[in-house]
């Protein structure tokens, strides 16, 4: 039975679909798995740590979906990560299919060496027990013209030349969040593993990174079960790091 979808809450304006959702729960309102909440426009976009996500208004997906992967351990909770990836990388490869999709560590997906989509997903765990999931999303669509000073984004349109259409964007996005999430409620994580390793943004290439306040240059190698990045540099020195120990050179 397909979860994510289930119910939508459409909304004009919000100052972020995330703080919307976690608000709702604060209050005591109960809300059923897969619920999305999706706006036309946030005037707060959430993005990593401080970062805010731009998107013109009625031009793009912003939205939150609500989930409770209580069958998921908390200890492997970057597999609900390269679940979410995984399914918006499918759609955004369905939309450009001759264009190189990948996704960036942990969560960015790319169309060359452009952003095209982010995601941010808040986690409550009890114990070694999910609770529930709040995941963010942002999938710029049918933008010609940003003015942040985000460094890469690209559209889904730069590439088409033309819209899309919004809504059917939406329900072939559901389609493929599904079919990803049930795969992660099997036990067996080697189809996702692969999958997620094999779209990996510059896996194995020779690329420029900053670390500990130098640039290194290094290959990725893989992900740790944990979800930490695996390099190896051109001096045959092993690194494995978290999210804001490196920083691609771009």
């Amino acid at each position: 039975m397909n979860i994510i979808g289930k119910k939508i809450v459409r909304l004009a304006t919000v100052d972020s679909t995330n703080y919307y959702m976690s608000d709702e729960i604060r209050r005591g309102a109960i809300i059923q798995e897969g619920t999305i909440i999706i706006a036309d426009k946030q005037t707060k976009g959430k993005g990593l740590d401080a970062n805010t996500w731009e998107s013109e208004t009625g031009k793009n997906l912003t939205f939150s979906i609500f989930i409770t992967p209580d069958f998921l351990k908390a200890e492997r909770q970057f597999m609900l990560n390269k679940t979410i990836a995984l399914g918006i990388y499918d759609f955004v490869k369905s939309v450009v299919k001759k264009q190189k999709v990948s996704i960036k560590w942990p969560n960015d997906i790319y169309i060359d060496n452009g952003k095209v989509a982010g995601i941010l997903i808040n986690n409550t765990i009890s114990g070694n027990n999910f609770v529930y999931s709040i995941v963010g999303a942002g999938i710029n669509i049918n933008q010609t013209r940003f003015v942040s000073d985000a460094p890469n984004p690209v559209s889904l349109r730069k590439y088409l030349k033309h819209n899309l259409d919004l809504e059917e964007c939406l329900n072939s996005l559901c389609s493929f969040l599904n079919a990803r999430y049930k795969q992660l409620e099997k036990p067996d994580y080697s189809g996702l593993d692969s999958c997620y390793l094999s779209v990996l943004f510059r896996l194995n290439e020779i690329h420029p990174y900053r670390f500990e306040n130098n640039i290194i240059y290094a290959r990725i190698t893989g992900v740790s079960e944990y979800g930490k990045l695996q390099l190896l540099t051109k001096n045959n020195q092993k690194i494995e790091c978290d999210l804001k120990e490196i920083e691609y050179v771009i």
